[in-house]
């Protein structure tokens, strides 16, 4: 299957903006945040088509998959 996958602030760095991936069916949010080496700890937010997920939500063909670090300040 075909997933966008876009990645956000710091997230980016050494990796990409956006990209399209060849997954296999039964593929988890939280698997391409670890295929991603992301520590699940800075995850903030996970989005699949402009929806909150979780790491355990299976990714459809076609989904565009948002990964937001958590953001902090005050």
């Amino acid at each position: 299957m075909r997933v966008q996958v876009k990645l956000f602030a710091f997230f980016r760095e050494g990796r990409f903006v956006k990209e399209d991936k060849e997954l296999p069916e039964g593929t988890t949010a939280g698997m391409v945040v670890d295929d991603l080496k992301i520590d699940r700890e800075e995850v903030g937010v996970l989005m699949i088509n402009s929806r909150h997920c979780k790491f355990e939500t299976v990714l459809q063909d076609d989904d565009i998959y948002a990964i937001f670090p958590v953001i902090g300040g005050g």
